[in-house]
């Protein structure tokens, strides 16, 4: 049975009807059309398709609906404003600082592992400004990138806790 749900989206009040058992991952993409979250193995083990739940890293293949009525989810597509609203901007820039980062040191090739990457790595360089590359391997442990390109994603992450203020 369909219910509908009410939840903030990327800062937007959303509404959707799904029954409550549905994956937030197929309301994501099949109802509200959003490109970022992708399903990988729709079993939690790949990152694929991470989102923020309350700044949280979650995977939402394996997350029901019923799980963030009422509660703050950023995708993908949010993290530019989201920064924004962390640093205070008064405008939202076109990419964060890791974005540019994954642009500037070529990390992202087929884009399996692009969204699962970007969540991951924002909620980390939240929690920890300034991350050892321990550190980040630990917080991408999970995170399966398919081209192996692993070293640019650390350099990447680095990069942009230094442009953020960090010195990693």
């Amino acid at each position: 049975m369909a219910d509908s749900s009410k939840f903030k989206l990327n800062g937007s009040d959303v509404s959707v009807t799904a029954a409550a058992d549905t994956p937030l991952l197929y309301v994501l993409t099949d109802e509200l059309q959003l490109l970022g979250p992708r399903f990988g193995c729709g079993l939690a083990q790949c990152g694929a398709c991470s989102v923020l739940l309350e700044g949280k890293e979650i995977r939402s293949c394996v997350t029901p609906l019923s799980a963030i009525k009422g509660k703050s989810v950023t995708t993908l597509e949010g993290l530019p404003a989201l920064y924004a609203a962390s640093k205070k901007l008064a405008q939202v820039p076109e990419f964060t600082p890791l974005q540019q980062a994954l642009i500037d040191t070529q990390a992202l090739q087929c884009g399996y592992c692009t969204n699962g990457i970007q969540i991951k790595a924002t909620e980390l360089l939240g929690k920890n400004p300034n991350p050892s590359e321990d550190d980040i391997r630990k917080a991408m442990d999970g995170h399966l990138c398919r081209c192996g390109t692993y070293p640019r994603l650390i350099s990447a992450i680095q990069q942009a806790a230094r442009t953020m203020g960090g010195k990693a």
